[in-house]
């Protein structure tokens, strides 16, 4: 079978006299070089097309990260790097952006046919077990002599070494923080549907009420159409902490250290990660990076909670021809990402036919994340009769599933915290929402919340 070749390199010398050299290779190896591209841009668009089945890329090449690398190997299209002589910095990144196949550009044409073939054989070895491939010569193996023509890592990207020094290292400016937990913490996706939910309110009171039951917490803002958890702390960040997060983590250079020093710290066992103010800027949060920061965030918090947007359609394909960037692929990432989604609805008629709706939606798309649902401005007014009575049937009969919480409507407590800038407890330490809150994180985290004292009668 002809192997169809495309190279990108931003005119390096090498490529001109391999591609030539590969277009006359012998029957046995059989290449044909469909197209040299300028960059990583043309390079997405031919790979896209299907014209191709391997690329060639130079180290050095611009814009070429995780983002990139996986959205070829997304079009099926197996990746090797290539090399300058003894430039340690060149397998360094072509490694961090995820490419395990590199060759040094003097090497022989046999060679970069011999790593070609072996890459596009890796394509068919399950995600978990690719890099594993090892080369009939020894001297290919990773961990050769110095000057060796070709090399391949066989670690991959999840094997950074950056992930695993931070475990048990202190993080600096954290105030009262302490060492790092070296366990896996849990992701938790505060999500619901469209008409405002209060998302964002649960998502932050939660954190907060887990962070003083003793939990080491993280908040993030990964809304594309526009997060608030900034404002409503007062922080007022133009600097989204989320994008730059994912700018680091494309290059596999985001640490728990790091990762710490891009959050605000809130209290002593609570961060938070701002993110966009401005939905034009959904770009910026990749579902690659965005996989790499939840992964980090676990050795950082015991619990992240993620605020995340709304919509969940996948409708990219119908626009383009080629793989096109995902608008919902943030959101969609961290509800597959979670260990547990909280899908928050309002509880009244409108609300309620949206979040039954809305969980229609979630299992259409594949997400199979644990969901707890927790129906949120809990009113008499708009409920006939008892309201957790009726809440919990309408929710038996429509979605199978019963209520994990039912969160009073405090417009007076939350008006209180917003104009602050401060969370329930705060503002409003004896607030019935909070309270609600409170019990929700200890039963989320196994931590039984203090009882409320009520007031004395007279």
């Amino acid at each position: 079978m002809t192997i169809a070749v495309v190279s990108a390199a931003d005119g390096a010398p090498w490529e001109a006299a391999l591609l030539a050299e590969l277009g006359r290779s012998p029957a046995e190896q059989p290449f044909r070089v469909v197209r040299r591209c300028v960059d990583v841009v043309e390079l997405l668009a031919v790979a896209g097309s299907g014209q191709a089945v391997a690329a060639l890329v130079d180290a050095q090449l611009r814009r070429l990260d995780a983002d990139a690398v996986e959205r070829l190997t997304a079009t099926g299209v197996a990746v090797v790097g290539v090399t300058a002589p003894d430039a340690d910095a060149d397998t360094e990144r072509l490694a961090d952006a995820g490419i395990g196949f590199f060759v040094v550009a003097n090497a022989p044409v046999a060679v970069f046919a011999e790593v070609l073939g072996a890459a596009v054989a890796d394509r068919s070895v399950p995600a978990d077990r690719r890099g594993e491939h090892a080369f009939a010569d020894p001297a290919f193996a990773t961990g050769s002599l110095a000057g060796s023509p070709a090399r391949m890592s066989p670690a991959g990207p999840s094997g950074s070494k950056e992930a695993a020094a931070v475990l048990g290292a202190a993080v600096p400016g954290a105030t009262g923080a302490g060492p790092v937990p070296s366990r896996r913490g849990k992701v938790v996706a505060v999500w619901g549907p469209t008409g405002a939910p209060g998302r964002t309110t649960v998502g932050i009171t939660l954190a907060d009420e887990l962070a003083r039951l003793g939990q080491r917490s993280l908040l993030v803002d990964a809304d594309v159409y526009g997060g608030v958890v900034a404002a409503m702390f007062g922080l007022l960040d133009e600097s989204a902490g989320l994008v730059a997060a994912c700018r680091q983590a494309q290059s596999r250079r985001l640490d728990a250290e790091g990762l710490a020093g891009l959050c605000w710290q809130i209290g002593p066992e609570l961060r938070v990660l701002t993110g966009i103010s401005r939905a034009d800027r959904w770009p910026e949060l990749r579902s690659t990076a965005l996989q790499e920061v939840l992964a980090v965030a676990r050795t950082l918090a015991d619990y992240t909670v993620v605020d995340v947007g709304f919509a969940l359609e996948t409708d990219e394909e119908l626009s383009f021809d080629t793989l096109a960037p995902r608008r919902n692929g943030a959101t969609l990432t961290v509800l597959s990402e979670a260990d547990l989604v909280l899908a928050v609805g309002s509880a009244d008629p409108i609300g309620l036919q949206r979040l039954v709706r809305g969980l229609g939606e979630l299992r259409a798309v594949g997400i199979d994340t644990p969901v707890w649902i927790v129906l949120n401005r809990v009113r008499r007014s708009a409920v006939a009769g008892k309201p957790e009575a009726e809440l919990n049937a309408a929710l038996h009969r429509f979605v199978g599933q019963s209520c994990a919480a039912l969160l009073p409507y405090d417009l007076a407590s939350l008006d209180q915290a917003v104009s602050a800038g401060q969370t329930l407890a705060e503002a409003a330490p004896a607030s019935p929402l909070r309270g609600a809150v409170c019990e929700l994180a200890g039963v989320l985290c196994g931590v039984p919340a203090a009882p409320r004292r009520g007031r004395r009668r007279k």
